[in-house]
């Protein structure tokens, strides 16, 4: 058995920038940055041979990169007991037709639908006794400075192995998304 999820990476710049967030909340698990990804599905655990259809049928997703909006801090779970710091992505038709193609591929691989809703975002932080209101001001005083944008030319097959001291997440296969050029002005 193998953990798989698809996702895009987070360029490097990218991951700077967001690392700039990840400080000042008491009790908060900051995600190391190069874990940083932005998940498009979660296989879940499934067997090797399955493992492989999946990865040789993602390689028939055929559509153009595009640029990737992060646009608010946020978080998941509840105000009373909140669960994770996110940075949500604009829901942009370029993004929500990649990830309609890969659930496709999985569901016609054999995985059971995805039953929540698609809700693009970066896990900056996970949390377990941090207090609700001290979540509310850090999100409240850490608005992004500016827009942080990035180019998705790319989406990747991960691994993800369960450590004592977090996940270990390893590319399993990449899948290039076709370049569209800028018109020069």
């Amino acid at each position: 058995m193998i953990r798989l999820f698809i996702a895009l990476p987070i360029p490097e710049e990218t991951r700077q920038e967001l690392a700039s967030l990840c400080n000042g909340l008491p009790g908060a698990r900051w995600v190391p940055p190069e874990n940083f990804h932005l998940t498009l599905r979660f296989a879940g655990e499934v067997e090797g041979g399955l493992a492989q259809d999946i990865a040789h049928s993602l390689m028939r997703i055929d559509t153009s990169g595009f640029e990737v909006d992060l646009n608010e801090l946020t978080l998941f779970g509840s105000k009373k007991r909140p669960s994770t710091i996110c940075m949500k992505a604009r829901k942009s038709e370029p993004l929500l037709h990649l990830q309609k193609k890969v659930e496709s591929v999985c569901v016609r691989e054999g995985l059971k639908p995805e039953s929540r809703k698609f809700c693009p975002h970066i896990t900056l932080a996970r949390l377990r006794a941090t207090e609700p209101h001290q979540v509310e001001h850090y999100i409240r005083h850490h608005p992004p400075t500016r827009p942080i944008r990035f180019d998705a030319d790319r989406f990747v097959l991960y691994s993800s192995f369960l450590s004592a001291s977090g996940p270990l997440y390893t590319e399993e296969a990449d899948y290039q998304l076709r370049y569209i050029p800028v018109p020069a002005e």
